[in-house]
């Protein structure tokens, strides 16, 4: 129905692997393929390894969105399913990223709705009316597809649409699944934003100031601009 699926679980820095995280995904049936790709630090459970389908991959290059790219380079899947190793989403939401991936190409995920953020996400206030904010401003710039958050790393990719934007977006940290996101609108790709669940990190949540949110309000202004306008970084 929706031809070869991976789900491509990165790893944050040198986090353990949580092969449950693994098997949530696996569990669910819409599965063909699971890739989990970290750097040679990252730590895993190989006596659990050895019950999941899943292939580990140790990237070449560091940094989170290299990480990302080589799990998506090393897959001929034709829908490609990111998210990470920490547990703050669930598997069952795959069948809803799925449901719209024949209409859109890519199917982003939104840890934004109250009935569905869980005690203990670190999703506060201050961070859902950040990113509330600045999805509406992407919306506004490119005219795009409504938008109400902007770090979501849950989402699906079609072939096509990774293809259009994998050259263009230059950062190598974790605000690489923001730029990705300013680059689909800024390239017209169809995409649709959709509520996920999100729930506590298996890992430590950082704590996110009033500093932290400013930092990040500019770097968005920045990359929006330079997609909008054109100039390098």
């Amino acid at each position: 129905m929706w031809g070869k699926k991976t789900v491509a679980v990165v790893i944050f820095e040198e986090s353990d692997v949580s092969f449950d995280v693994v098997e949530d995904y696996d569990s669910t049936g819409y599965v063909d393929e699971v890739i989990i790709v970290g750097d040679k630090k990252g730590k895993t459970n190989n006596s659990k390894k050895i019950l999941t389908r899943a292939k580990y991959l140790f990237q070449k290059n560091a940094g989170y969105a290299n990480a990302i790219k080589e799990a998506i380079n090393s897959t001929k899947a034709d829908l490609i399913i990111v998210t990470e190793e920490n547990g703050s989403f669930r598997g069952k939401d795959i069948l809803k990223l799925l449901s719209y991936s024949g209409d859109f190409d890519v199917v982003l995920g939104s840890r934004t709705h109250l009935p569905l953020i869980h005690k203990g996400s670190g999703m506060t206030f201050s961070r859902r009316v950040f990113d509330d904010l600045f999805g509406k401003m992407i919306s506004l710039v490119f005219a795009s597809s409504p938008l109400t958050d902007v770090g979501c790393t849950l989402r699906l990719t079609n072939r096509k649409a990774w293809l259009r934007i994998k050259n263009v977006c230059s950062s190598i940290d974790d605000f690489f699944v923001c730029e990705w996101l300013i680059a689909l609108a800024s390239k017209k790709v169809k995409f649709i934003e959709i509520p996920v669940h999100f729930v506590a990190s298996r890992r430590k949540s950082r704590e996110h100031t009033f500093f932290d949110l400013l930092k990040r309000a500019l770097k968005v202004i920045f990359y929006v601009f330079k997609f909008r306008f054109g100039f390098n970084v």
